[in-house]
C-alpha cells in the first residue's frame, strides 16, 4: 500500500545528512516554511536539498522511473503532477534566494562510495550556482 512509502527520513535521505555532517555541514530538516518542505536545508549558506526517488518524482530518462503498467493514465498523472509540483517549489525557492540542489536516487545507488558522494556535495555546496543536479546522468563536477 501507498500508506507504507515514507516521505521523510528514507534511506537516500538519511546517507546524505549522515555525509553532510561528516564533512561538518549543519543543517535542518523539513522545513515546512519553505516551499516544498525541503529535505535538508543549510539556512546559513540559503541551501535547499531535496533527496528524490526516480520513481516518485519521474526522473526523466532514468530506468528507475518507469510508469506502472496496470492503472498507467492513474500513475501517469499522479507521478505528473508530483513532478509539476517539485518545478514549481523549485523555482519559487530561487526567486527567494535560495540556492537548490535535487539529489536523486539514482545517483546514490550504484558504485558510488561515500568519499566520492561526500566530494560532489562538498563542491556543490561550496562553489555551484543557484541550482544542481546529482544524477545518475550528470557528472560530480556538473554545477
Amino acid at each position: 500500500m501507498m500508506s507504507g512509502i515514507r516521505s521523510r527520513n528514507t534511506v537516500p535521505e538519511i546517507r546524505v545528512r549522515r555525509l553532510l555532517h561528516r564533512q561538518g555541514y549543519r543543517f535542518r530538516l523539513h522545513r515546512g516554511d519553505l516551499p516544498g518542505t525541503p529535505d535538508i536545508v543549510l539556512p546559513s549558506r540559503r541551501i535547499a536539498i531535496f533527496v528524490h526517488g526516480c520513481f516518485w518524482h519521474l526522473h526523466q530518462g532514468c530506468r528507475l522511473a518507469r510508469v506502472p503498467g496496470t492503472r498507467e493514465d492513474f500513475w501517469r498523472a499522479k507521478l505528473t503532477r508530483n513532478r509539476e509540483r517539485d518545478e514549481a517549489a523549485i523555482a519559487k525557492l530561487r526567486a527567494l534566494g535560495w540556492r537548490v540542489l535535487v539529489v536523486w536516487e539514482c545517483y546514490l545507488r550504484g558504485s558510488k562510495d561515500d568519499a566520492e558522494l561526500a566530494g560532489a556535495l562538498s563542491m556543490w555546496v561550496e562553489a555551484c550556482d543557484s541550482y544542481g543536479e546529482l544524477s545518475e546522468a550528470s557528472s560530480a563536477g556538473d554545477c
